[in-house]
């Protein structure tokens, strides 16, 4: 049974599009696309032009009267560029239903983004994956945290990953190794929270370990920091500590981002009681779309695109006359550098290996600046750490993945407290009024 715990400040509001109440409380959304909040418009638009999005609780975290623009292609930055409007109205017409959900998880606010009021960036520099990990779990400081895997979860993982096709890709790897791990632990129906953090320990490193190495005749790395062996399935190169250290603190900052696409279906899982393997398995359903996690490598691509040609101009100009956006550029929730890539860069300035890409990397900034005013966001900064180490381009969406994880469960767990099947928001019909015959 789930433990008790629902807070009165944690509550769910689901409006209806045609309540004039829910439609004065709505405020303008920032347009954009990002890894975490992929397409101009969040949800999917009906015949009327309804849908569900998610409405932040904090008004701080969303620029009052900001719009988005950058969706048509050919634009630059269309992930994130911002064009100003004027303050006020009820939002953009035809919003649907706001569906709003509390969280004491993760804020977003001024540019800076807090881990249970902590700031992430600081606890993720600072601190390990696990680390931060625990903290985003509990509220507790637990140092010197080390995750480990059970023998029989890794080996039902790797035999269910190693039965894939060859060209089968990170995020495939993840959910059947997700899958498997879940069919070895006949307790996985218990939500109690230590059952449930017992769970988490476990499962993001065997999701790790089932990942193949990069070089199989090397020895195994299953002990350690997560980070170290996560390297070893993304890199033939052995890293140094700075380069394990970049690694660590990107996990660390992407282990959660408040309610992205990914992330509201998790919840959708967890408010249903699905056990916390199948709760990551809809997380990782919704990361392998195009427009979320799978962005970075289109960062790594033109990144390594840069380096080829020496210049950033005519590889943008490319993009552009190919009607395709820039990526790695701008964010819908930050007005300036996304605090994520500003740390990445600031480690990955320690590290020679990384001195050609992270130029390549603003060389490309520099460039789109010229049209439209743009900051990187942390899909740019994970393609200077992947294409540094020498890692693939899907490197990026296995180290997203990876890291999120950490999040997901967090919001699981925060979910098993509330009241069960209450992320069931109504649908708004707009299709013929019954009753119609059928023409058959």
């Amino acid at each position: 049974m789930p433990w008790a715990g629902t807070d009165p400040h944690q509550a769910l509001d689901v409006h209806r599009y045609g309540d004039p109440h829910a439609r004065s409380r709505r405020r303008p959304r920032p347009r954009g696309t990002t890894a975490e909040h992929p397409g101009g418009r969040r949800g999917a638009r009906g015949e009327a032009g309804d849908r569900v999005r998610v409405r932040q609780p904090w008004p701080a975290q969303q620029p009052a009267g900001a719009r988005w623009a950058g969706q048509h292609a050919g634009r630059p930055g269309g992930r994130g560029t911002r064009a100003p409007r004027a303050a006020g109205g009820g939002g953009d017409a035809g919003s649907g239903a706001d569906l709003s959900v509390r969280t004491r998880l993760t804020l977003i606010d001024q540019d800076r983004y807090y881990f249970r009021g902590t700031d992430a960036t600081e606890l993720a520099v600072r601190h390990s994956y696990e680390e931060v990990a625990e903290w985003l779990w509990t509220g507790r400081p637990r140092p010197g945290a080390v995750f480990t895997a059970p023998g029989p979860s890794v080996d039902a993982a790797r035999r269910a990953v190693e039965a894939l096709p060859g060209h089968s890709g990170p995020v495939d790897r993840l959910r059947v190794a997700a899958v498997a791990a879940a069919v070895t632990d006949p307790l996985r129906f218990d939500l109690s929270e230590e059952a449930v953090l017992g769970t988490a320990r476990s499962l993001i490193p065997t999701l790790v370990a089932a990942l193949p190495a990069k070089d199989p005749k090397g020895p195994p790395v299953d002990d350690g920091p997560l980070a170290g062996r996560l390297w070893a399935r993304l890199s033939g190169r052995a890293p140094g500590p700075a380069q394990l250290r970049a690694l660590d603190t990107a996990l660390g900052l992407l282990a959660d981002h408040d309610l992205a696409a990914s992330t509201l279906a998790v919840r959708v899982a967890a408010s249903a009681r699905a056990h916390p393997y199948a709760a990551v398995s809809a997380g990782l359903g919704v990361i392998e779309g195009t427009l979320h996690g799978a962005a970075c490598g289109g960062a790594h691509r033109l990144l390594l695109g840069v380096l080829d040609a020496g210049h950033a101009t005519p590889v943008i100009a490319e993009e552009l006359r190919a009607g395709r956006r820039i990526p790695g550029l701008g964010h819908p929730l930050y007005t300036g550098e996304d605090p994520r890539a500003r740390a990445l860069f600031t480690l990955l300035a320690d590290i020679p290996e990384a001195a050609p890409a992270l130029a390549a990397a603003r060389d490309i900034v520099a460039t789109t600046a010229r049209r439209t005013p743009l900051h990187a966001n942390v899909d740019l900064a994970l393609a200077v750490l992947t294409a540094a180490g020498g890692m693939q381009p899907s490197a990026g969406e296995t180290i997203f993945a990876v890291a999120r994880t950490a999040g997901w469960i967090a919001h699981a767990l925060e979910e098993y407290g509330e009241r069960p099947l209450r992320m069931r928001p109504s649908g708004h019909y707009v299709g013929p009024k019954p009753p119609r015959p059928f023409a058959g």
